[in-house]
């Protein structure tokens, strides 16, 4: 699958726009957080068993709704930089192959389209906390209103990481009236620089995990947890799960990848609440160590819009599928027919090597 996914990175690279492409796929300051969570998984070996049953594997899970994969689309922004369709396509894709799926706030396409795509299906909605608390309340609340199940709060973004480019922070070729189309209709007529309203705030604290469960009754999924007492600090705030991730390295660059921070945020709240992780995952195995570590769910994000400008709703569909099935196979390999039986002693963790230099 790994293979697979280089392929549609380069078709997407070939397709897009450059200064698109930087956009996906740049990081913050040195890059060094975007570069290091996808090598940082192979610091983990399997430890499987033999002699088990394993003729019927079902990688099926109940996490904020029920789903046929554990590995989903996580939020990214933009979509109609990269096709047409843009979120509808990609929800369409993760609903064909049973895959949580995920919608930004800064989608492309009004949620409530995106919904239409999803049918009866779940999914959840990411939460910016903006400048004007107003937008993100009224964001919050379509979504709830269009059949959300969860929402996922970003925690990670008191401003924008420090991206090392001349411009705006973002230097796509991108009309305002695509890049506002969720958030126009709830901002002042008056304004003259909508984004000094809409940008993220570093107003924000743990109170606003419960503030916006009573606003839309949904369940908060705090994203962008790298320690356990952060992790602890929100489930006592109510959140409803812990998100393990650097945020595709587009934040505090050298901030630890998810590949190491996932257990010591599992060993401070698994068993209070529930434990999911995006960062580097590029392949079955990577999404089997996961799992065993006690994610309940695994998400990608680069990837699914590589596949989206590769393949469309079809391109999606395919990626998801393919890594539902490859984990299946590793997964009865290693001895496991169910999510379930899937923990900490499937796996270990090999030492660093030292650098030839």
């Amino acid at each position: 699958m790994r293979e697979t996914l280089h392929e549609l990175e380069g078709t997407a690279r070939e397709r897009l726009d450059p200064d698109v492409w930087h956009y996906i796929a740049r990081g913050a300051g040195d890059d060094q957080s975007a570069r290091e969570a996808e090598p940082a998984w192979n610091l983990w070996r399997l430890r499987p068993r033999v002699l088990r049953d394993v003729s019927s594997v079902h990688t099926s899970c109940a996490v904020f709704g029920d789903w046929e994969s554990p590995i989903g689309v996580a939020p990214t922004a933009y979509h109609r930089l990269v096709h047409p369709e843009g979120e509808a396509a990609t929800a369409r894709g993760a609903a064909a192959s049973g895959a949580p799926f995920v919608l930004s706030s800064r989608s492309t396409v009004p949620l409530e389209q995106v919904a239409e795509q999803l049918g009866a299906r779940p999914w959840w909605f990411q939460v910016y906390l903006m400048r004007e608390r107003g937008v993100s309340d009224a964001l919050a609340l379509r979504a709830a209103a269009a059949g959300a199940t969860a929402l996922v709060l970003t925690g990670d973004t008191p401003y924008l990481g420090y991206r090392p480019i001349a411009g705006r922070a973002r230097p796509v070729p991108l009309d305002d009236e695509l890049a506002l189309i969720g958030v126009r209709q709830h901002l002042p007529t008056d304004v003259q620089d909508p984004w000094s309203l809409i940008d993220q705030t570093p107003r924000q604290t743990l109170a606003d995990i419960e503030r916006l469960a009573d606003l839309t009754g949904l369940p908060v999924i705090v994203k962008g947890v790298l320690r356990g007492d952060d992790a602890l600090a929100c489930v006592q705030a109510g959140a409803a799960g812990v998100w393990v991730s650097s945020h595709g390295g587009r934040q505090l660059d050298g901030a630890v990848p998810t590949a190491y921070a996932l257990a010591e945020v599992v060993d401070a709240v698994g068993d209070r609440t529930t434990v999911l992780a995006d960062g580097g995952v590029r392949c079955g195995r990577d999404a089997l160590v996961a799992l065993a570590l006690g994610a309940s769910a695994v998400f990608v994000g680069r990837p699914a819009v590589w596949a989206l400008a590769a393949g469309g709703a079809e391109g999606v569909a395919q990626l998801l599928t393919g890594l539902r099935e490859e984990l299946g196979h590793l997964m009865g390999l290693a001895g496991a027919t169910g999510l379930e039986q899937l923990d900490p002693s499937l796996v270990t963790r090999v030492p660093l090597r030292s650098d030839p230099r």
